[in-house]
This record gives structure tokens, sequence and C-alpha cells, in this order.
């Protein structure tokens, strides 16, 4: 028994803003790197999946692929989402706000290097530290933190290893809601 199978091609296409340039290199098997300059930075962008292609197409970038299966479909999905965060950086940035709560101690913040040092966490005299990923940029007024950057990424897990590091063991987190929290997503 044979089954035709016809394929029908599945696309999206990116539009590339006024002020920033993308460069695709590469080709489907050795996977493509993108290339994002604007008016905030550079950022790079290696994607590889086989049978999904990623080529200029105008004034934007067509991805797509010729295998109609529904895995196919969201990889073309993923990558769309990739590359518009990768122009989004370089044009406008990223940045997760965070704040800092507490109740029994006061909590001093500093950066130092690619770490940020939390002093005094409920009264411990050995300081938590969370690291400072890629470029990301981290600032601290007061009891608020802003963590930036052209990569949504390293930005992301910036502020996760804060919100980490004040994670509270062996205590009953109703009474002791003490810690660093995000509250902005971009």
């Amino acid at each position: 028994m044979f089954y035709l199978l016809t394929s029908t091609e599945y696309s999206t296409i990116v539009k590339i803003p006024e002020g920033v340039e993308v460069a695709i290199e590469g080709d489907p098997i050795a996977g493509y790197k993108l290339i994002a300059k604007g008016p905030l930075g550079e950022n790079t962008l290696l994607l590889k999946f086989r049978d999904v292609f990623i080529e200029r197409s105008g004034d934007g970038i067509r991805v797509y692929t010729p295998v109609a299966k529904a895995k196919y479909k969201a990889v073309v999905g993923t990558y769309t989402a990739h590359i518009n965060n990768l122009i989004k950086g370089v044009k406008e940035g990223f940045e997760y706000k965070l704040k800092v709560f507490y109740a029994h101690f006061p909590v001093k913040l500093r950066v130092s290097g690619n770490e940020v040092i939390i002093e005094n966490f409920l009264g411990e005299t050995t300081p938590r530290k969370a690291k400072i990923v890629g470029r990301a940029k981290v600032e601290i007024k007061g009891q608020e933190i802003t963590v930036k950057g052209v990569d949504i990424e390293e930005c992301g897990q910036t502020a996760a290893n804060l919100e980490r590091a004040t994670k509270i063991r062996d205590k009953d987190r109703r009474v002791f809601q003490d810690g660093i929290y995000i509250v902005k997503k971009p």
C-alpha cells in the first residue's frame, strides 16, 4: 500500500524595524547564526533544527518549513519568537524589576564584579551571592533592583539567580516571607 503525502509549506515573516540590521550566516545543516545590530548594541543567536529554514525576504526574515507536522510548525513559531526577541533586544532592550522584602533583618545589597552580594539576609553572617549572567547590568536603588540588557535570556537568568539566592529553607514560609522577588517582567 502506498500513501501519497502532500506537503504544504508553513511560514512566518518577522519584520525588521528601521535602525536594526540583521545578518544571517550559515546553512540548514550547520545551523543559522543571526547577528543583529541596533542602537543598544549587538546580539547573536544560533538556531539549528532539521527541515526548518531561515532566509531574507525583502524587509524581513522568513522562517519556514516544508513539513506539515505540528512539531515543525511549533519550531517555526519558536524561531519566530527568538528572532523577535533578538530584534527587540538591540532596539529597545529588556528590563526586569525586582524588589527586596524583609521584615526581620535589613538586607544590604551591592554589586561586586559579576556577582550581587546579599548581606544580613535573615541575620546570616555569611553573605549570599547571585551571579550576573553575560552582559546583563544590575542597578540597585534602595530596595529596588533593575536588571537590564539586550539578551532576554541573560536578563531573565540573572533575575532568577537573584530570586533563587534568597530562597528560604527550613523555616515556615508563611512567617518568613523575606526575599528578593520579580515584580515586573518584559
